[in-house]
């Protein structure tokens, strides 16, 4: 059965330096229906004011998508990786056994606001991995390019689970096919912009959840970003 998670129903946490809002239950926030779908488990939309951040802490057994929107993060973790991500690159951190890092807006002047989404993996332990790519510029990627994957070799990052993720950039007046597969589940995250699809609009922070049923295509009324992860 497909849901749709309305943007209005995220969750919600504000602190001083962060607004955060929730797709899927986290935190404080708690909403049966909302507690992840298949392998993904979590999808915040953060801002961060400058000069603040998420102090060192840890993780375990889950894969990190951090996609920037705008600003630009300071990343360290005890791998010893210090970088920067900036819009246009996705860094993907791979808990395992135990990681522990910071996330930082780099700047002193300028907000930051990002995605990070959590994927829980096959199989729990291993060893803790970093990776960081370039995302498809915008004119290659009208249609669905895959970023992430569980099949090796197949997409920039790696992901532990029989997972792959997808971006695109749609125009205004144009359709988007929404594949699924037998056996599959999907969940279409809307980025940007504002679409329909089998009469429901979806905008900005929505997102759609379905299983292996045929899905209408999406149609744009604006320019668009959207992410599709597609799951066992």
């Amino acid at each position: 059965m497909n849901l749709i998670h309305e943007n209005m129903n995220r969750g919600h946490t504000t602190t001083g330096w962060l607004d955060s809002f929730h797709t899927f239950s986290f935190g404080g926030f708690r909403d049966p229906a909302r507690m992840g779908h298949a392998a993904l488990r979590v999808i915040n939309e953060d801002r961060i004011i400058p000069g603040s951040g998420f102090a060192e802490h840890g993780h375990a057994d889950m894969d990190i998508l951090t996609l920037v929107l705008s600003g630009k993060l300071r990343h360290r973790d005890t791998l010893g990786n210090e970088t920067e991500i900036a819009p246009g690159e996705v860094q993907l951190m791979s808990a395992g056994s135990g990681i522990r890092h910071s996330e930082m807006n780099a700047s002193d002047t300028s907000p930051a606001h990002f995605l990070q989404i959590w994927i829980i993996p096959d199989s729990q332990g291993g060893a803790p991995d970093y990776q960081q790519a370039a995302l498809p510029d915008r004119e290659s990627a009208r249609n669905w390019s895959l970023i992430a994957s569980g099949t090796a070799g197949e997409a920039p990052l790696s992901l532990l689970s029989d997972t792959k993720v997808s971006i695109a950039y749609p125009l205004a007046g144009t359709t988007t096919p929404v594949p699924t597969g037998k056996g599959r589940r999907a969940f279409l995250h809307i980025v940007e912009g504002l679409a329909t699809i089998g009469g429901e609009r979806l905008a900005a922070g929505d997102g759609l959840q379905a299983g292996d049923e045929a899905l209408p295509d999406l149609t744009w009324i604006t320019d668009g970003q959207a992410l599709l992860f597609d799951m066992e």
